[in-house]
C-alpha cells in the first residue's frame, strides 16, 4: 500500500483498516488473558505474530507495487490468522477487514477466490469452537464478505468516474488555455495586417508621391526655381496629410478625407491631388444617389481607391484614369480604370513570394472587400490598360472597424 498513490478518501480509509485489526487483535488477547484459559499463552502469541506480521505490509513498498509479493504477505497473515481462528472465536472477527485487504491489494480475479476461502475459514472457526453450524454463523460471515465486495466495487467506480471527470477537466483548461492563446495570436495577425495595409495605402503611397514632387523639383532646377518650389510646396503639404494619416490610422480613427466630408467629395480631393502630383489626367464621376455608407465601407472604398489609383501612378505607365463611384438599391460600387500597359493578374506573385515584395496591393484591397463581405475583380490584359472594380453591400452588416480585416498573409508591396 503506496501512501503517495492515494486518495484523501482512501488514506482515512486504510487508517480505519489498521486500527479495526489493531482494536480486534487487542481484544482477542484481552479476553484470553481475562478468561485463564489453558492456550492464552498460544492465543497472545499468535496475536503478536499476526500484529507483527500485518504491520510489513504498509512499510514494505514490494507489497502494494508486486502482486506476488502481495500474495506472499497475505499468504502469511493468512497462515497465521488461521492459527488465530483454531486458538480463538475472537479469531474470526478479523475476517471482515482481511476482505478488505484482499481487495484492494490483488486483481480482482484473485481476490474474490480468496475472499471465498477466508470467509469459509471463519464460517469453520464458528463451528470449530461452537461445535456446530447455525444459520448464524454461516450467514454472518457471508454477509461481512458481500457487504466487503460492494463497498470496495462501489469506490472503485467511484474512483474511476472521478479520474475521468479530473482528466477531462485538465483536457478542458488546456483547451481553453489553447484557445486564448490562439486567438491572442490571431488578434496580434489581425492587428499587424491592418497597420500594414494602412501604412501601404497611406505612408507609402504619401511617400511615393513626395519621391515624384522632388524628383520634379529636382529636374525643375536650377532652369525654373518657381516650378521647383512649388513642387517642395506640394511634397510638404503631401509630408503633412501623411503624418496626420499616420496619426489616425494608429488610433484606428476614420482618414482625414472623411472626417469632414461625404464619401465623393474625398474621392474627388484624392483624384485631384493625385493628377497634381504626378501629372495624371484623373477623373471622378459619381452615379446614382449618393447615400450615407457605413463608415467602414467608406473607409475601405477610399482606401481601395487609393491604392488603385497609386499603382496606376507607379506602374502602369498611364496617361489618363476614370474613377467612378455608383450608388445602387443594395450596393455601392467603386471603378478604377486606366489606359496604362496592362498586366496578366494571374501571373501577380503572391504577397512576400519574389524580391520585389510585389502583390501586397491587390492584396490588401482584396481583403478590405472580402472582410465587409464585397467582391472586387480585376481586369487587365498587356497593352489594354487595366480596371479594378470593387462592390459593397450598402446594409452595415459587418461590424468591423476601420481597416480591420480577417486574418490573412501579411503582404509586402504593390504589384
Amino acid at each position: 500500500m503506496n501512501p503517495h498513490s492515494l486518495t484523501p478518501v482512501l488514506r482515512v480509509l486504510r487508517l480505519c483498516l489498521h486500527l479495526m485489526v489493531a482494536a480486534l487483535l487487542a481484544l482477542a488477547t484481552i479476553r484470553a488473558a481475562a478468561e485463564h484459559a489453558p492456550d492464552t499463552p498460544g492465543v497472545i502469541g499468535a496475536a503478536v505474530v499476526l500484529a507483527f506480521v500485518y504491520a510489513l505490509g504498509p512499510v514494505l513498498p514490494k507489497v502494494s507495487a508486486a502482486p506476488v509479493a502481495a500474495a506472499l504477505w497475505l499468504a502469511a497473515v493468512l497462515a497465521v490468522w488461521a492459527l488465530l481462528v483454531l486458538l480463538t472465536p475472537d479469531g474470526v472477527w478479523l475476517a471482515f477487514p482481511l476482505f478488505f485487504v484482499q481487495l484492494h491489494l490483488l486483481p480482482l480475479r484473485w481476490a474474490l477466490p480468496l475472499v471465498a476461502v477466508t470467509t469459509a475459514v471463519a464460517v469453520g472457526g464458528f463451528g470449530w469452537h461452537a461445535r456446530t453450524l447455525t444459520v448464524g454463523t454461516v450467514l454472518g460471515p457471508a454477509l461481512g464478505a458481500a457487504v466487503a465486495v460492494a463497498v470496495v466495487l462501489g469506490y472503485q467506480a467511484l474512483y474511476r468516474e472521478s479520474e475521468q471527470r479530473r482528466r477531462l477537466i485538465e483536457e478542458l483548461t488546456a483547451a481553453r488555455s489553447d484557445l486564448a492563446a490562439a486567438e491572442r495570436t490571431a488578434g496580434v495577425l489581425a492587428e499587424r495586417e491592418r497597420l500594414a495595409r494602412e501604412i501601404h495605402d497611406t505612408l507609402a503611397q504619401g511617400l511615393s508621391s513626395i519621391q515624384l514632387l522632388l524628383r520634379a523639383a529636382e529636374r525643375a532646377l536650377p532652369d525654373r526655381p518657381d516650378g521647383a518650389l512649388g513642387h517642395v510646396r506640394h511634397a510638404r503639404e503631401a509630408a503633412v496629410d501623411n503624418l496626420a494619416e499616420a496619426r489616425r490610422f494608429v488610433r484606428a480613427l476614420s482618414p482625414p478625407g472623411l472626417e469632414h466630408g461625404s464619401l465623393p467629395a474625398a474621392l474627388e480631393r484624392l483624384c485631384a491631388t493625385t493628377a497634381r502630383t504626378s501629372g495624371l489626367a484623373v477623373h471622378c464621376h459619381v452615379s446614382g444617389t449618393p447615400a450615407e455608407l457605413p463608415t467602414p465601407q467608406e473607409v475601405a472604398l477610399l482606401r481601395i481607391a487609393q491604392s488603385a489609383l497609386a499603382n496606376t501612378v507607379q506602374h502602369a505607365a498611364a496617361g489618363r484614369a476614370e474613377l467612378t463611384l455608383s450608388y445602387m438599391d443594395t450596393e455601392v460600387a467603386l471603378d478604377v480604370v486606366d489606359d496604362g500597359t496592362g498586366f496578366r493578374p494571374s501571373e501577380v506573385p503572391a504577397p512576400g513570394t519574389d524580391s520585389t515584395g510585389s502583390g501586397f496591393g491587390l492584396a490588401a484591397m482584396r481583403a478590405r472587400a472580402r472582410a465587409l463581405h464585397g467582391t472586387l475583380v480585376v481586369e487587365s490584359a498587356p497593352g489594354e490598360g487595366t480596371a479594378v472594380a470593387v462592390t459593397l453591400p450598402t446594409a452595415a452588416t459587418v461590424s468591423t472597424a476601420p481597416g480591420a480585416a480577417t486574418p490573412t498573409r501579411l503582404p509586402e508591396q504593390a504589384p
